[in-house]
Parts: structure tokens; C-alpha cells; sequence
């Protein structure tokens, strides 16, 4: 599964994008943004497994991108590698989990269409 650090240099090899940190308080947490609009992207955060519902303990990062196929995602992906959007407009985003399960190829498309879509 593709981590933060990948996703990260993805963003900025694809789009140009540097990550803003814009709270402080969570210094891990990473906005990718249209350097154009300023329209988001995708939003990496570090969170609390029991936050998201999920099993065990200790921190996991995801990665909020919006897309207009949210619910195909979450009916076919693994469960607990596609969430409903953490913070944001579940019609519309998405949080994927960076774990070994959520197939990298599928999550770059994905961050390739969040990109279109917030332009």
C-alpha cells in the first residue's frame, strides 16, 4: 500500500502540489490543494483507529479525496479500507485507509480524479 510519503510524492511529481499544514495542533495532517483555486484535493490525516470504527488500537493514516463513485467503492473494497468520509461530505468523499489492502493502482486513479473534480 502506497504510505503518506508516497502519496506526498505523487502529488508533487503529477500536480506540482507541496502540502500545506495548516493546524498547528496537527502538525501530521496534510492539505494538497490547486495551487490555481486553492480548492483541496485530498487531506492526509493520521487518526485514531477507534475514531473510524475500526479494530485494534493506535493510529492508522488515510487519505480523504473526493470522487463520484463513492459508493461503488465502498460496496466493492475490502472492509475497512474505504470509509465513509471522515470530516467531510460523504456523498461526495471519500477516506481511504493506508493499509496493505486498498490496491495502490486504484487509489492513484483515485487521487487523479479528485484532482479533476475540485478544479
Amino acid at each position: 500500500m502506497a504510505s503518506r510519503e508516497d502519496i506526498l510524492a505523487y502529488a508533487a511529481r503529477a500536480f506540482q502540489t507541496e502540502p500545506e499544514h495548516p493546524w498547528s495542533q496537527y502538525p501530521e495532517y496534510a492539505v494538497l490543494r490547486h495551487a490555481e483555486s486553492g480548492k483541496w484535493y485530498g487531506l492526509l490525516m493520521t487518526l485514531p483507529r477507534a475514531r473510524l470504527g475500526l479494530a485494534g488500537t493506535g493510529n492508522v493514516d488515510v487519505v480523504n479525496l473526493k470522487s463520484d463513485h463513492v459508493l461503488d467503492i465502498l460496496l466493492r473494497s475490502a472492509p475497512g479500507s474505504a470509509l465513509p468520509a471522515y470530516h467531510m461530505n460523504k456523498k461526495h468523499w471519500i477516506t481511504i485507509v493506508l493499509d496493505d489492502v486498498f490496491p495502490d493502482e486504484e487509489l492513484y486513479a483515485l487521487i487523479d480524479e479528485s484532482h479533476g473534480l475540485t478544479r
